[in-house]
């Protein structure tokens, strides 16, 4: 039973690392702030709840696994409102976001330049 245990938890430890690098390079590679932000929040939710997850598989039952579910809880919370208020921030701000037809133009532009 150790054994498929250590087994999930690992299985939980490294797809949560690749959720939370494909947000990393989700950063630097999407157009603008508001598909940037989006990118982050939902890996980074998604990545740092795996994780945690795995490493509440890891500490069985005791004060570690109410300390790591707390840490879950609060991380999910904070992410998601976080994301939403720099949203939100940015859009009372006056950024617009990138719209296809946006795109169109720039890739119009782009060709007609060469």
């Amino acid at each position: 039973m150790d054994i498929l245990l250590d087994i999930l938890s690992w299985i939980l430890l490294i797809s949560g690392s690749f959720f939370t690098f494909t947000g990393a390079v989700g950063l630097f590679r999407f157009p603008d702030f508001f598909s940037r932000t989006h990118a982050a929040s939902v890996t980074d939710t998604l990545g740092a709840g795996l994780i945690l997850i795995g490493l509440m598989l890891q500490a069985g039952w005791g004060l570690v696994l109410a300390k790591l579910l707390l840490i879950l809880v609060f991380s999910l919370l904070a992410s998601t409102t976080a994301c939403h208020a720099m949203a939100k921030a940015a859009l009372k701000s006056g950024l617009k976001p990138l719209t296809y037809s946006d795109q169109e133009n720039s890739a119009e532009e782009t060709t007609s330049k060469h």
